[in-house]
């Protein structure tokens, strides 16, 4: 096997590392290319482990452009996502997306895991999420066990206090937003309120780009009035279809023939409990080529 091939073979777990570490395709992209650059200048007959190699490259490539990346964060304007992840509602789903999205791919999660310093948020994606023993974590880290277990303990803790699992089957999650759908279709704030849970919250992403809320919005009454006044003042220019949103049922919605927004939507299975909003267009832009390349249209 060349190493062209070799690579490529590995490239969907890489992918997986590099964007839950950075929360972004194009910095994933752009780390999967610097190791792609230096796994040719290498010697592949040395190796004891080609996969070992890579994913090391990678997680290191990564903790370093995360560094960089926290600072540019602190300095983004308003609030920030991860880059939305998103297949259309029927395709059939590329390598990558079979092999990495998963229940630890969400938007949610990913957010809690902006909590955590570069080197902590590598240890607990190599033990929780790609099951690597602490052996493999210290080498990668070049840190002993001990202090690799104490990464991991001190990042579950961190991620844990944050976060709220639901186990909700995909399809009474796709009522759920088809309920969502009808609800802000019609314009009716108590129609809205009726699916939203009392501690419901908001996020919205618009890069200091397009318009966004600035700050979280917290409650049903805010929530839903927010998308009463979208429908109200954009409704006959405004249509909703169906996606995976980072492994999980998810909207697009489109304004005019393009795409406005993505939102990831996480609910108990009886009311929604968190809207996330991504309507920088910079993290739009992939969606929308990709739905062209793969001949989905929006919703009518």
């Amino acid at each position: 096997m060349d190493a062209t091939h070799l690579f490529t073979t590995h490239r969907p777990r890489l992918f997986g590392i590099a964007y839950r570490m950075l929360g972004t395709r194009g910095d994933a992209e752009d780390v999967l290319q610097d190791a792609f650059v230096r796994w040719q200048s290498v010697e592949h007959a040395d190796l004891q482990s080609a996969e070992a190699w890579l994913v090391t490259v990678v997680t290191r490539l990564s903790i370093d452009r995360l560094r960089a990346a926290k600072t540019e964060r602190a300095a983004y304007a308003g609030l920030w996502l991860p880059e939305p992840l998103v297949q259309a509602q029927h395709p059939v789903p590329p390598p990558e997306a079979m092999l990495e999205l998963c229940d630890d791919l969400s938007m949610a999660f990913l957010l809690l895991l902006e909590r955590l310093a570069p080197e902590e948020r590598a240890a607990l994606l190599m033990r929780q999420v790609f099951d690597h023993d602490y052996a493999d974590i210290a080498n990668l880290l070049n840190k002993t066990e001990t202090a690799c277990r104490q990464l991991v303990h001190r990042a579950r803790q961190r991620v844990k206090d944050g976060r709220q699992r639901f186990k909700v089957k995909a399809r009474d999650h796709r009522q759920l937003l088809e309920k969502f759908v009808a609800a802000a279709r019609s314009g009716q704030r108590s129609d809205l309120m009726a699916l939203l849970a009392a501690d419901v919250q908001l996020m919205g992403d618009g890069g200091g780009k397009v318009i966004s809320v600035r700050k979280v919005l917290h409650g049903p009454d805010r929530v839903a009035r927010l998308f009463h006044v979208v429908q109200r003042s954009h409704g006959a220019n405004l249509h909703y279809s169906f996606a995976a949103i980072n492994g999980e049922p998810g909207l697009l919605r489109w304004y005019g023939g393009a795409i406005e927004s993505a939102l990831s939507i996480v609910t108990d299975g009886e009311r929604i409990r968190a809207i996330y909003v991504v309507r920088n267009p910079d993290k739009l832009r992939h969606i929308a080529e990709s739905m062209v390349t793969s001949g989905q249209a929006r919703a009518s």
